[in-house]
């Protein structure tokens, strides 16, 4: 079984900076890539960024410049770095990861339980 736990959301006004984590646990042989997606009131969830095994990321249109999405391989960690925050990027971001498990073989898309980001004044 795999467990991905994240943390580091909160309220945070506009402009400002969080960073989320992401550990998974549990019978692992590897992971591949591993990602934040995020979702708005009534809006369907949207890949924000994703990062490789070999380190290669993708970042959605909106957040170019402004989040970094990284990873340490030794930690079974994703981490997002969110600087210059807007109000539209308010929702709930959950981490994804493609996870090989050693018992049983198989690989696997995992999810988070999400964490609440909130930019308000």
């Amino acid at each position: 079984q795999v467990q991905l736990v994240e943390s580091g959301g909160g309220l945070v006004q506009p402009g400002g900076s969080l960073r989320l984590s992401c550990a998974a646990s549990g019978s692992i042989f590897s992971i591949n890539a591993m990602g934040w997606y995020r979702q708005a009131p009534g809006k369907q969830r949207e890949l924000v960024a994703a990062i490789t095994s070999g380190g290669s990321t993708n970042y959605a249109d909106s957040v170019k410049g402004r989040f970094t999405v990284s990873r340490d391989n030794a930690k079974n960690t994703v981490y997002l770095q969110m600087n210059s925050l807007k109000p539209e990027d308010t929702g709930v971001y959950y981490c994804n990861s493609r996870i090989t498990t050693i018992i049983p073989i198989r690989t696997s898309d995992y999810w988070g339980q999400g964490t609440q980001v909130t930019v308000s004044s």
